[in-house]
């Protein structure tokens, strides 16, 4: 039984074309169950052990064995999805806290940006906004630099390095402060925009914060959740 796909290409392995009779799609239907992480990451996992399990089935059909025997044998190789599972999520919530860390560091430089667009126009600049403008910008730059450090250490380094454990820990609490971050930075600019005649820049820089809270917002809520799977 094959996976649905999408228009966009991500496998829908849930879709209209599952038999939920099928030993196999059952098989994925459960382990899918008991996952989290990016969707196209787990689809593209969970399709992996699908392909695996058809594949040995279907040798062993050729063998002679009924198909229902051959399953099972695949699934008896394989491991059941509870058992398949921890090392599955481990795979997962490394690929959450990389989809987490690239979102701070692509948003991090737009709060900068943000903020020195409200200085440039001269708001505020002896009183609470510049100290928040301060403040956020040392809290983006922070995270943009665990942000990267995080990324590097689970790329080309995890061949040689093996992922620190509490890595994706890290990089949840890291998105997380950046988020808040953006949040305050999106009130904090919302204000200054009725303090200046610049009022326009302003605003478009308020909307750009916002965009980077709603970005990363969720990303840093999904990596928390991995991080506290058992694996």
């Amino acid at each position: 039984m094959s996976a649905a796909v999408d228009p966009t290409g991500a496998t829908d392995l849930t879709g209209p074309t599952a038999d939920p009779t099928d030993p196999v799609d059952a098989y994925v239907a459960e382990l899918l169950s008991a996952l989290h992480g990016p969707p196209k990451a787990k689809a593209r996992l969970v399709e992996e052990v699908r392909g695996g399990l058809i594949d040995t089935a279907e040798a062993l059909t050729h063998e002679g064995a009924a198909y229902e025997d051959a399953v099972k044998e695949a699934v008896r190789e394989f491991g059941s999805p509870a058992e398949l599972a921890p090392a599955c999520q481990r795979e997962l919530t490394v690929a959450q806290a990389r989809h987490t860390a690239r979102s701070v560091v692509l948003v991090a430089p737009l709060l900068l940006a943000c903020w020195y667009a409200l200085l440039a126009t001269g708001t505020g600049q002896d009183g609470l906004l510049a100290g928040t403008a301060q403040s956020l910008a040392a809290v983006a730059g922070v995270a943009a630099l665990l942000a990267a450090t995080a990324l590097a250490a689970s790329g080309p380094l995890a061949r040689h390095v093996r992922v620190p454990h509490r890595l994706p820990l890290l990089v949840a609490w890291t998105g997380t402060t950046a988020s808040v971050s953006m949040a305050v930075a999106t009130l904090s600019l919302a204000v200054a925009a009725f303090m200046t005649a610049a009022w326009p820049l302003i605003a478009t820089a308020c909307a750009l914060a916002a965009a980077s809270h709603a970005l990363t917002a969720p990303s840093a809520r999904a990596c928390r959740r991995c991080a506290k799977l058992p694996v």
